[in-house]
């Protein structure tokens, strides 16, 4: 099959329209002006005809509308020049996404020069003093401490800050979120998801007694991101939304959790809404990031002409873009990821080998983002027998794992290593050596599965025991392929290539009772399906009619 025109030059020619920084000051951000944000009182010793901005710049912190946070802190101190907190506020909205990945240097020197300016100030009180010594472990000697470092000292220190004054709910609220920063960013991360317990039973007990304060609903959803726990933010997810219904990531947020359990259509409806304000409010980046997780529900639904119609949309909010702004939740590198992830699922979740080895890549300061076009092109010359563009898209992925390394970015080091071996196995598979490539797909396998998915994506590009499964059912060996599948779909909930290749391995297994649920489950996912009928879908409903 020929490549979709549009798919050929998506990321490496939207890429060249995005604003890399030049149009607009990082700190002009607009004039936000919300209103249902929901509501958060931070106490302060500053003056107090500033306090209600305070609380307002607060409420947009925990959102994660970083621009028009650092725009309500500069008013409060312009109000009150002597309010050493709104400087706090500041340093916290620069470091900008807890869980965004490693920070550039220009934000870093951003954030440090509002704490030097708070500390300067000499906050009033010892928990002002508190929080504020607690913010500058963030920056302490960045130049020469490793990120992963700092977040730990930070951690520990909001803990005493909690601890210290038990009656304050937002050093609560606050050391909830560090407990999380801190979680997300050990490699390889703890499987006993201790820290992430400990957040979540303390925001639900905060929960009970604000039930309109966003960060507590937005960072029981982070705590409890990952498929193990995912069902215990369902209650936060459906809430978050009509907490904050005008701050676009409180929109985005619920589908982290949707996505993990598999409630596509809520997936979808949420993304939709959240797309819709961030454009409004000129939050490219949010808006990109909610339109790859809409994307993600959209395909496992068989709604490939909706997700086409994204992948359509890709060049004029690329235009739109710039990587250096504070803006909202997502920040610049998510929306640069959105760009490449997007048509790579497009091709690979609807299985177009040839559509995804034409893909054209492009350099950016953010690998990773480049690494999932890489991917899905070597995966795709491999599956469709180009065994030259695959070995060379392999040895790119090779280069940008070692770049990463370079920059201490190990959580993302790891998953493009685990790319290029998923590359490599499909490329051995395609060259006869069988065995070789189960062993090392087994290998990528077990690696993904020592790892968690970044905030930055709904999920891997092609989940590594998915691929497996699809590589032992070709060699026949099905009974190890179902295996392969169902482990899939314990962390990939209800996605629609795991169940068509459990249902076809258990049909070849002779497993029909399996067979019959895993048909039944794929083709009820389609039942809204708006482009052309997928082949497996026509598949899956023979065997049932012949079933039946």
């Amino acid at each position: 099959m020929k490549a979709v025109p549009i798919l050929t030059m998506t990321f490496a020619a939207i890429l060249s329209t995005v604003v890399l920084g030049m149009a607009q000051d990082p700190h002009e951000h607009g004039a936000a002006d919300p209103s249902r944000i929901g509501t958060v009182h931070f106490a302060t010793s500053c003056d107090g005809a500033a306090q209600p901005d305070f609380d307002r710049a607060v409420v947009l912190l925990h959102s994660f509308w970083f621009g028009a946070a650092i725009d309500g802190f500069e008013e409060v101190a312009s109000m009150d020049p002597r309010c050493a907190m709104a400087y706090w506020g500041i340093a916290m909205a620069e470091w900008g996404n807890p869980f965004g990945g490693i920070r550039t240097t220009e934000a870093l020197e951003r954030g440090a020069a509002a704490v030097r300016k708070a500390v300067q100030l000499d906050p009033s009180t010892e928990r002002e003093r508190a929080y504020v010594a607690a913010v500058g472990e963030l920056y302490q000697d960045f130049a020469a401490t490793r990120q992963r470092d700092r977040i730990v000292a930070y951690e520990r220190a909001m803990e005493k800050v909690h601890l210290l004054h038990p009656a304050d709910p937002e050093a609560a609220v606050f050391y909830a979120l560090a407990l999380d920063q801190s979680a997300v960013s050990q490699v390889p991360p703890d499987k006993t998801y201790a820290q992430r317990l400990e957040a979540g039973a303390l925001l639900e007990e905060l929960f009970a007694a604000q039930p309109d304060h966003p960060g507590i609903a937005h960072y029981i959803i982070h705590s409890y991101d990952v498929p193990a726990l995912a069902p215990r933010a369902l209650d936060a997810a459906r809430r978050y939304a009509r907490i904050a219904p005008d701050a676009p990531h409180a929109l985005h947020m619920p589908s982290h959790t949707f996505t993990l359990v598999g409630e596509w259509q809520a997936s979808i409806d949420t993304n939709t809404a959240s797309a819709r304000v961030a454009r409004e409010e000129d939050s490219v980046a949010e808006e990109l990031h909610a339109m790859d997780y809409q994307t993600y529900a959209y395909l496992q639904t068989c709604r490939d002409a909706s997700a086409r119609r994204i992948v359509d949309g890709l060049p004029g909010a690329a235009a739109r873009l710039d990587v250096r702004s504070a803006g909202g939740g997502a920040p610049g590198p998510a929306g640069l990821f959105a760009l490449a992830a997007i048509p790579a699922r497009y091709s690979l979740e609807r299985g177009m080998w040839e559509e995804a080895a034409e893909l054209l890549a492009s350099a950016s300061d953010f690998p990773p983002a480049e690494a999932v076009t890489r991917f899905a092109r070597a995966l795709g010359a491999a599956r469709s027998g180009d065994t030259a563009r695959a070995e060379a898209e392999i040895a790119e992925l090779e280069r940008l794992r070692l770049v990463l390394e370079e920059r201490d970015d190990d959580y993302w080091a790891v998953q493009v290593l685990i790319q290029r071996k998923l590359a490599s196995a499909w490329l051995l598979h395609v060259e006869g050596s069988h065995e070789d490539a189960v062993t090392l797909l087994r290998s990528a396998a077990n690696l993904e599965d020592e790892t968690e998915k970044s905030a930055i994506t709904p999920g891997p590009l092609v989940p590594a025991r998915e691929l497996r499964g699809e590589m032992l059912v070709e060699l026949g060996r099905t009974d190890e392929a179902l295996v392969e599948f169902e482990t899939a779909l314990e962390k990939g909930a209800h996605r629609f290539r795991s169940l068509h290749g459990a249902a076809r391995a258990a049909e070849q297994s002779g497993e029909l009772e399996k067979a019959r649920h895993f048909y039944g489950e794929a083709v009820r996912l389609c039942g809204g399906g708006d482009g052309p009928e997928r082949a497996e879908v026509r598949q899956a409903r023979a065997f049932l009619e012949q079933d039946g």
